[in-house]
């Protein structure tokens, strides 16, 4: 189970997978206040809405609904202020989260035990997975459909805690540009597919120089990383290093698809500079 105590409440809502188990610590319990309301002014922060696909303002619901219901009250106990109880006894909570802009209401399931003061998420709607999907909608024109769905399945493994399917996901990403820019050299002429084929990933990120994105190039370690991670490493570990394959893996495809928009606007160039010298003969 994996253990933070550096996050922000947007990162707590938002980033941050199920049952991560929060250590509150001196360094943070002002953010673990503002979560469950113990300041009397409301809390605003900034994030993703992906119900309206926007990014927005969110606040947390000032209401104290629940009725705890893993702590049964006994007569004293019943005339303390309820946040307090939770504090000294922990247990369940449910905590609703408004977007400012559109009222749209996000629902989050907290356990807290108060005795090793660990903080944890049980439950959300929207999923980890939502909140992130829309960061790969731009890629739909660049990757298939197929590998697209593969970039989503590991957000969402990533998102509820499975750190080593998520990274299967990503070299599967990984190995899937590698191909696409043989096929490329390869009907060029340029790379043969004996040589291909048999040659380790990195000798083939070698051979593809001229195909692939400088970022893949120049950071061919991704490639190892990712299989350590399949074979080597444990689910937390895997986690922890997610963010940082994912962003290389983006990097990877953003510098392909400004490639992809540069020729386009390219030939469309072309085209229109062909026409209007036609039309000035």
């Amino acid at each position: 189970m994996k253990q933070i105590e550096d996050f922000t409440i947007s990162e707590f809502f938002f980033d941050i997978p199920l049952y991560t188990t929060i250590k509150i610590t001196d360094k943070n319990i002002s953010i673990f206040e503002d979560i469950l309301l113990f300041r009397k002014e409301q809390i605003s922060f900034e994030g993703y809405n992906p119900l309206e696909k926007v990014d927005s303002t969110f606040i947390i619901e000032k209401e104290f609904k629940d009725k705890l219901a893993s702590h049964t009250f006994n007569l004293s106990e019943s005339y303390k202020d309820p946040i307090k109880i939770f504090w000294e006894t922990g247990g369940y909570r449910t905590i609703n989260v408004k977007c400012k802009r559109y009222n749209n209401i996000f629902t989050f399931s907290i356990f807290y035990n108060a005795e090793k003061r660990l903080l944890l998420k049980i439950g959300q709607y929207p999923s980890i997975a939502d909140f992130h999907i829309y960061e790969i909608k731009q890629y739909d024109k660049l990757l298939s459909k197929d590998v697209l769905k593969e970039f989503t399945k590991a957000i969402g493994l990533a998102a509820n805690g499975v750190g080593i399917g998520s990274f299967v996901y990503l070299r599967r990403i990984f190995e899937n540009l590698i191909l696409e820019s043989f096929e490329e050299a390869k009907q060029e002429g340029k790379v043969e597919e004996e040589t291909f084929s048999r040659s380790r990933m990195d000798e083939k990120i070698e051979l593809l120089e001229d195909y692939l994105p400088s970022f893949l190039v120049e950071n061919k370690s991704i490639y190892s990383i990712l299989s350590k991670g399949i074979h080597e490493l444990d689910e937390n570990t895997c986690l922890e290093y997610f963010e940082t394959m994912k962003l290389g893996i983006e990097i990877i495809l953003d510098q392909k698809l400004e490639k992809k928009k540069q020729k386009e606007k390219e030939e469309e160039a072309k085209k229109r500079i062909a026409q209007l010298n036609g039309k000035l003969k």
